[in-house]
């Protein structure tokens, strides 16, 4: 399954750093992040959790940077 969400990040670092990341995280196959659209890509694995891995996603991103918000 594939989602898109919106997000708030204040730079393209950041927005590059959680993108590698989020692409670690278990359940997830493969994330984008782009900053000029301010949108995440999410591809997740096929007996992933979506809101158990979004979670994760969430708290992965807050501490990149403290601004930076994944809305569901």
């Amino acid at each position: 399954m594939i989602k898109t969400y919106n997000i708030e990040v204040d730079c393209a670092n950041c927005a590059n750093k959680a993108e590698a990341a989020v692409n670690k995280l278990d359940g997830v196959k493969s994330a984008s992040v782009n900053f000029m659209t301010l949108k995440m890509r999410v591809e997740f694995e096929e007996d992933a959790n979506e809101k158990k891995v979004m979670k994760a996603v969430k708290k992965t991103c807050s501490k990149i940077d403290d601004d930076f918000e994944v809305y569901l």
